[in-house]
């Protein structure tokens, strides 16, 4: 069969999407999944948007000094399954994170679960990106 210089761009362009799709990290790329650390602050900021939705927290550390960490969750669409909404976190809660801390050091972190100040526990990692369970 010969493909038309028409039917071989459209061919060639659902190739380069589905390459996309699947293109989806595994956390261990990038976080730490044999390391689970707890960290509690108040959210500084929430952005809900794809592929992930990020929230930001001021935690202290031992020393009592104050860094603002940036917590990567599972995308819109799987939080919402998991019971989510943009209102499930605001600026100036107080929450408890449990995540796999980035390699390298910085203050970003892929989060597994939160416990929210009324005592709510969310899951907040995708079951299917390989990490660990909350």
């Amino acid at each position: 069969m010969r493909l038309s210089p028409n039917n071989f761009g459209a061919v060639a362009g659902f190739v380069l999407l589905a390459g996309f799709a699947m293109g989806h990290h595994a956390i261990s790329v990038e976080f730490d999944p044999g390391q689970q650390l707890t960290f509690e602050g108040v959210v500084t900021k929430v952005e809900w948007s794809n592929p992930h939705v990020y929230f930001y927290a001021d935690v202290k550390d031992r020393d009592g000094k104050s860094a603002n960490w940036a917590f990567e969750a599972a995308g819109p669409n799987q939080l919402a399954r998991l019971g989510w909404n943009r209102n499930s976190l605001k600026i100036g809660d107080r929450v408890i994170v449990g995540a796999c801390p980035a390699r390298g050091g910085a203050h970003i972190a892929s989060a597994r679960s939160v416990v929210a100040a009324d005592g709510r526990k969310m899951r907040a990692g995708s079951p299917f990106d390989g990490g660990p369970k909350p």
